[in-house]
């Protein structure tokens, strides 16, 4: 394919090298490793894996003033894994004044790897209020580049997380879905744009559960990007039945290996579920990548540097046996 998204992506992050954890001054190196390293899996597109990032939303606080770090409200910030342990991430960004930009979201870090790519480069940005979700504003940017999430309205459907948040769950879709469209409707030509909905991701855990079924009409019909960026990689996300409402002429990345455990999917089983989800958007219309980053905060998950590479090569070789090319 000429222009994102390609048959075989990914959503962005990558395991931080160690050396790169001990020394932040070695960031342009380990990202330009990084970008040759995305190459050689046979990957249209890369990411600088998000190696300037403590985590994918810090990204955006730390280029905007008037915020500051405390303890994360309530019960919004607990993950979970599927052995039942649960986890509070911990602080969370607060806004403690008026807050204004002091530079680029995300220009600076798509320039530096346009400039060492060969093809095309993509990056991720949260949206105005994901600070209170776990979702991402990711955007498809670059030669022609990636993905972007409306917080509340992909975690809202988890029944548990509804019932803690409805006091502000329903403004918040709102606001997110509108920022969204207002955000993306000018975009450069050559820019992609898709949306990531993610059920929550920070060292191998999750915060919501559920399909897409109750947000799936309005969020498709209704958010004016080039691609969907969704998670189907556990029992958790539900089946492929709510893809029926992405219009006609878009595209959907199925996120069908999990970036939160070490085991690799099979290319039976995965080439299984693309044929599922076919029967919603022409498999013309599809790609297939992780479910998300590989390291949404700079800790990392529950795999190793092997297991990355093992997953990544798994999609790029899952897409050339389904459509010819990754």
């Amino acid at each position: 394919m000429s222009a994102p998204p390609f048959r075989a992506e990914h959503i962005g992050s990558l395991l931080r090298p160690p050396r790169l954890l001990q020394d932040r001054s070695l960031a342009d190196e380990c990202i330009a490793e990084a970008i040759r390293w995305q190459e050689s899996l046979g990957l249209e597109v890369v990411t600088d894996g998000e190696f300037r990032r403590e985590s994918w939303r810090l990204g955006f606080v730390s280029k905007v003033a008037g915020f500051a770090r405390a303890e994360a409200w309530g019960n919004v910030d607990l993950q979970r894994d599927d052995a039942g342990n649960v986890m509070r991430v911990g602080e969370a960004p607060v806004a403690v004044t008026r807050v204004r930009r002091t530079g680029p979201f995300v220009a600076d870090e798509v320039a530096f790897s346009l400039n060492r790519a060969g093809q095309s480069a993509s990056t991720a940005t949260s949206t105005p209020i994901s600070s209170n979700s776990s979702t991402t504003w990711c955007g498809f940017i670059g030669m022609r580049s990636r993905p972007c999430t409306p917080p509340a309205a992909a975690i809202s459907r988890s029944t548990r997380w509804r019932r803690r948040c409805c006091a502000i769950r329903s403004c918040a879709t709102r606001c997110a879905r509108a920022a969204t469209i207002r955000a993306v409707r000018e975009r450069p030509a050559g820019m992609t744009v898709g949306v990531h909905m993610c059920r929550g991701n920070a060292m191998g855990k999750w915060i919501a559960e559920g399909g897409y079924e109750r947000i799936a009409e309005k969020s498709f019909s209704r958010m004016e990007v080039d691609a969907f960026c969704l998670e189907f990689d556990s029992e958790r996300a539900g089946g492929f039945e709510p893809l029926r409402f992405v219009p006609r002429g878009k595209r959907v990345v199925l996120g069908l290996l999990s970036t939160k455990i070490p085991a690799l999917e099979g290319k039976d089983d995965l080439k299984r579920k693309i044929a599922a989800a076919a029967r919603f958007v022409p498999l013309e219309n599809l790609s297939i990548s992780p479910q998300c980053g590989f390291a949404s905060h700079e800790k990392g998950a529950a795999l190793g540097f092997e297991h990355q590479e093992a997953k990544l090569r798994r999609v790029v070789e899952t897409a050339a046996e389904v459509w010819g090319h990754a």
